[in-house]
């Protein structure tokens, strides 16, 4: 019994003595409670990004939805590998087509009034808006049988291409690509962007059209700000243009000493402003304004040029040089005309060259297309008006 009970005594005190040795330092342990947290937020960010995920895919896919809906071949061959030429970020050229005719289909009526060569340059970070008189007068590549033709009208006679290389070969500039735009739809693509500020370059007043409403704007030199009034008479003051304001006053026409000179100034004041408004990705990835787009305007850029152009050139499109080709005035057959000077179109054609970083080059050819025989009379009458002579055909 004693032994036993010793026994335990020994057992125990033994238990104790180990007990009471010295440890090392203890491992510190992650509250249970922060790890728990962590866990939650992991949890709520994957969750986050799934649904941002699925809302993003559904975004492009409704904007490529809307780029498909746009896209129109020009159905000719290009002066270069287009392609290529985006996909290298190097400068590349669009020729912008206004019409007024709601309808973005070749016809009689689709006269194309406002034409525009824009180069885009991401190396010098500038866009070059060129404006091209829409009475010019041509040989339509693909019609040149019925010269003589203003350019404006070689669009509803040989379709976007005809158009396209009248003006590639009359300036010797290649253009890559273009966008056929429904100056009308114009005005929801301004409201879709919040509208725009531009300062009027000459004070006017314009009704639209007085048989049907007698809404008034009036517009002051050198102000953004302007007036309108819906009754013509209780006028209030604006300083940001909504679509039917920017659109008014880009074109009013027969109230500018310039003409129509005047009035391609003022349309590129507003596509420079609504330019700088809608140049950036977030609002080519929205989903309403890409639909009003698709809607108002055709191009052959496809969805995927559209997204390298946003990754690569939108730098470019903040700084902004306005210029235009100048004519001089003509009548032929009761129908006025525009004819241009050799020298002033070497100018156009040198700066831009210079725009899309290509080697100068003599400019093109006198109207375009090649005048047919029969036309010959008429064409060396009318660069008579201009001191010039007829290049061989």
């Amino acid at each position: 019994m004693d032994n036993q009970s010793m026994s335990r005594r020994a057992r125990h005190e033994q238990i104790k003595a180990t007990q009471n040795q010295p440890r090392g330092p203890k491992k510190p342990q992650k509250p249970r409670k922060r790890r728990k947290i962590w866990r939650w937020i992991f949890v709520i960010l994957l969750i986050a990004l799934i649904i941002g995920g699925i809302v993003f895919s559904r975004v492009l896919s409704n904007v490529h939805r809307s780029v498909d809906n746009m896209q129109r071949s020009a159905k000719i061959t290009k002066a270069r590998d287009v392609k290529q030429v985006v996909k290298d970020g190097k400068p590349f050229s669009v020729l912008v087509l206004g019409t007024d005719t709601g309808a973005l289909e070749r016809d009689r009526t689709g006269l194309t009034d406002s034409m525009m060569l824009i180069t885009i340059n991401p190396k010098t970070k500038q866009t070059t808006m060129m404006s091209i008189p829409r009475d010019i007068m041509v040989a339509v590549v693909g019609a040149e049988h019925t010269f003589p033709q203003k350019l404006n009208a070689a669009f509803p006679i040989a379709g976007v291409g005809g158009a396209m290389m009248t003006l590639q070969n009359y300036l010797n500039v290649p253009i890559d690509f273009y966008a056929l735009v429904n100056m009308g739809g114009l005005e929801k693509l301004i409201d879709q962007v919040g509208g725009v500020e531009v300062a009027s370059p000459l004070t006017f007043t314009y009704t639209a059209d007085e048989d049907v409403s007698p809404a008034t704007y009036k517009f002051v030199k050198g102000q953004e700000r302007f007036q309108y009034a819906k009754d013509g008479k209780n006028f209030k003051t604006y300083t940001t243009m909504n679509g039917n304001a920017a659109l008014s006053f880009s074109r009013m026409r027969y109230d500018d000493p310039k003409g129509d000179y005047g009035r391609q100034l003022r349309q590129r004041m507003v596509l420079k402003a609504l330019l700088k408004k809608s140049a950036s990705v977030s609002t080519l990835l929205n989903a309403k304004f890409m639909a009003s787009i698709s809607k108002n305007v055709k191009t052959d850029l496809s969805y995927n040029e559209m997204i390298k152009v946003a990754q690569k050139y939108m730098s470019a499109t903040k700084n902004q040089v306005s210029d235009n080709i100048q004519g001089t005035g003509d009548m032929y057959n009761g129908i006025s005309y525009q004819m241009v000077k050799e020298t002033e179109k070497q100018r156009v054609t040198n700066k831009l060259r210079q725009s899309l970083d290509l080697a100068p080059k003599t400019t093109g050819k006198q109207f375009g297309g090649a005048v047919p025989a029969i036309s010959y009379g008429i064409a060396e009458t009318n660069l008579n008006g201009i001191n010039e002579t007829l290049d061989p055909q």
